[in-house]
């Protein structure tokens, strides 16, 4: 974070509380703003927006009482009228009941993105939407037609905030090659062989999309089964 220097970053999955999370132990000095949206149960989920620009306001959450308690929303409004978040989409990999509860988020989701959109300025949703929307986002769709998280319910929702919504997909904007994938399950051989899905995105509204500079992938560490995206913004 330090080296490439970027002005905001998002981060899902934090796992921690706030105060296991102060910004000196994280040696992020740079980044000396941070709001933090964790999850009651400890361990589990959680969401970050750090900033080296200071915030005008700060959100936790989305206002649903059940999905707020698991950490999975943070937003920073700052001067200017730029709003920035930090989305954590909830997984359906531990059978049937996350999944319908995954889905029950999307749905309910939904008229809130439309209603972000509706604000009227630039916004960026950086998030793990745990989702791969189109065909070039997995890297076989015989194989996870029938996974949670490409499943066609899932791709319709996205193809609805894209297409009907309106928000835009920012890293599509300028790279709209295959195999750009951001995560990659445990199996044997995934990350090495680049059997992976892109589920991590940047959804912009429309007014940003032409402000899209570069968009790239960092795999020269592998620090999780997620990679870092960063997407450059002329602003």
């Amino acid at each position: 974070m330090n080296a490439q220097a970027p002005d905001v970053v998002c981060l899902q999955e934090t796992k921690a509380q706030e105060h296991q999370l102060p910004l000196e132990a994280l040696d992020v000095t740079a980044f000396p703003y941070a709001v933090f949206a964790d999850a009651k149960r400890k361990g589990y989920s959680g969401v970050a927006v750090l900033s080296k620009q200071e915030p005008i306001r700060t959100v936790r959450g989305l206002g649903m009482e059940d999905f707020d308690a698991e950490g999975r929303f943070a937003r920073m409004d700052f001067e200017g009228g730029l709003s920035i978040a930090s989305l954590y989409v909830p997984s359906g990999t531990m059978g049937p009941v996350r999944q319908a509860v995954k889905e029950n988020f999307l749905e309910r989701f939904l008229p809130i993105l439309v209603a972000l959109k509706n604000e009227g300025h630039p916004f960026i949703i950086c998030g793990d939407y745990n989702i791969a929307h189109l065909d070039i986002d997995v890297f076989s769709v015989k194989s996870c037609a029938k996974t949670t998280g490409f499943l066609p319910q899932e791709r319709a929702w996205f193809d609805d905030v894209v297409d009907h919504v309106g928000w835009v997909d920012a890293f599509r904007e300028v790279n709209t090659a295959p195999k750009q994938f951001t995560w990659w399950s445990g199996w044997r051989g995934a990350w090495e062989n680049n059997l992976g899905w892109r589920i991590d995105y940047q959804l912009v509204t429309p007014d940003l999309g032409p402000k899209v500079r570069a968009a790239s992938i960092y795999k020269s560490e592998r620090f999780s089964d997620h990679a870092p995206v960063t997407i450059d913004y002329e602003l």
